[in-house]
């Protein structure tokens, strides 16, 4: 199965470059997935130029969740009602059927270690949140009985794809504690974004962690499942 991923548009932002790397694109993946941020400060009309992009060049199921750029209820409300060819989760999850493999996918926006002072103002018991979503994210992983499982966020859940980045800044990028749920759920795949900066790849355990942040890759990633093994660096 090959995997196309990507995330951190920030449309307007790199638009132009996301546009050229969908339209160099040479394989044509089996699912594709966005880890959130695709727009600029909740825009949703840049949503739609986004989607646009991806018109007529992805033949597969679209998987997305949302990221800190997409915070506003109605915003992701309208996004759920205008790009319903894009199935978005929020703390939620699906069932795909791909080939004769069935893929569940669980998606949220993730935790952080240390809410932004804007989210301490704003979300009531943030903390609290955050732990929430990695409960819903365990339990969710636990049920699921499909042949392959996808974490997919927009928050790292690690601070090992965080490398590159300010050390001091690693628990308001992501979750270290988040680990703790893909150590012991074993999902097949974890796919992120909102890390700039930081690192591509990394492993958790057994479990295999993508960054497919735009700004880290400068390129979709792809992701071939085939070759995700355990001491291998690369994947297609």
């Amino acid at each position: 199965m090959i995997i196309a991923a990507t995330s951190d548009v920030h449309s307007p932002r790199y638009y132009e470059e996301f546009v050229k790397a969908v339209d160099s694109l040479t394989v044509s993946p089996d699912l594709l997935l966005l880890a959130g941020d695709m727009i600029e400060r909740a825009q949703p009309s840049e949503y739609m130029k986004v989607y646009n992009a991806l018109f007529g060049k992805f033949n597969c199921p679209i998987v997305a969740c949302f990221g800190n750029n997409e915070f506003i209820p109605d915003v992701r409300n309208d996004l759920k009602g205008q790009v319903k060819e894009i199935k978005f989760l929020d703390d939620s999850a699906v069932a795909v059927r791909i080939g004769d493999i069935d893929v569940g996918i669980v998606g949220t926006m993730g935790s952080l270690d240390v809410p932004t002072q804007w989210q301490k103002r704003n979300i009531p018991n943030v903390e609290n949140v955050y732990l929430q979503r990695m409960d819903v994210v365990d339990k969710a992983l636990q049920r699921m009985t499909t042949h392959f499982r996808i974490a997919l966020m927009h928050y790292a859940p690690t601070y090992k794809t965080l490398v590159g980045e300010n050390v001091r800044a690693y628990g308001g990028l992501g979750s270290q504690i988040f680990e703790n749920v893909l150590i012991k759920t074993k999902p097949n795949l974890v796919v992120h974004g909102h890390s700039h900066k930081g690192s591509k790849f990394a492993w958790v355990d057994s479990v295999p962690v993508f960054n497919a942040a735009f700004p880290v890759n400068r390129d979709i990633v792809i992701i071939d499942t085939e070759k995700i093994k355990p001491g291998l660096a690369k994947f297609v």
